[in-house]
């Protein structure tokens, strides 16, 4: 006999984490650990989960909210004593594999793209342009270090040192981070912190993930062919929807370069 609320079917909750990393703090639709704070305590609270699924999808972007959305997600799995299983789409390169690491388990298809451990800073130099139009760049500071990597100016050593000793520490806390949460499936004498990427089977003949596979079959695989999936995912504003707020248009841009540097393209 089947008793109400008893026999209920296994709940797996699904959080999509979609999209660059840190573009909320200035109101674009991207991931950041404020706007993530309410779904992650939602999902791993409601309805008592069997398990957390997370749907990764994101090139990347701020190192610290990267660490503090995957911070959050430990915190959370294990007050709870919850498993947490990442299924990664298209990419969960940079700080999107930081993301995938917080999980228990990582799972991907065959032709996602996952990795580029490393840090990068880019941007342009326009020295050479205003020189031949003549324009005169005006810059003053209170401290020699104020203008560092002006555009505008010549690049120099020093402006060189300061930023890679800014790089440096940070590429050893993502290091560190899937060495925490990875190191015992890592291949000994492998260096996968270069920034390469690597498609699905080979992350998976790496240790940098544990299977292919898809989240629906898996999960009920492992939690029950009856299990339910309760999902949560941000909230976007109106104007948003319909793409008619600039900073929407601006995000869009941005968004799909950085996905692009890794082959996978948005609609």
């Amino acid at each position: 006999m089947r008793i109400p609320f008893l026999n209920r079917p296994a709940a797996v909750a699904v959080i999509r984490l979609q999209g660059a990393i840190g573009v909320a703090g200035r109101g674009g639709p991207g991931l950041s650990d404020a706007a993530l704070a309410p779904l992650l305590e939602r999902a791993f609270k409601r309805r008592r989960p069997v398990a957390v699924a997370l749907v990764v999808n994101s090139p990347g972007g701020s190192p610290v909210q990267s660490s503090l959305i995957g911070a959050r997600i430990r915190r959370l799995a294990e007050e709870r004593q919850i498993p947490v299983h990442a299924f990664v789409e298209d990419v969960a390169a940079s700080g999107g594999y930081w993301l995938a690491s917080a999980a228990d388990y990582i799972w991907a298809d065959d032709s996602s793209v996952l990795g580029s451990i490393g840090v990068i800073s880019a941007g342009f130099g326009f020295a050479e342009l205003i020189h031949r139009h003549g324009i005169e760049r005006r810059v003053h500071t209170a401290g020699r270090s104020k203008s560092m990597l002006d555009p505008f100016r010549p690049e120099t050593p020093e402006d060189v040192a300061r930023l890679n000793r800014l790089l440096g520490p940070i590429h050893d806390a993502f290091k560190q981070q899937v060495l925490a949460r990875r190191g015992g499936r890592l291949p000994q004498g492998s260096d996968l912190f270069t920034g390469e990427i690597w498609t699905g089977r080979e992350a998976v003949d790496l240790g940098l993930a544990d299977g292919i596979a898809h989240l629906v079959p898996k999960m009920r695989e492992l939690y029950g062919k009856e299990a339910r999936f309760l999902t949560y995912g941000q909230r976007v504003p109106l104007l948003r929807r319909f793409g008619l707020s600039a900073d929407h248009v601006i995000d869009g841009i941005e968004e799909r370069a950085a996905f692009a540097r890794f082959g996978a393209g948005r609609g």
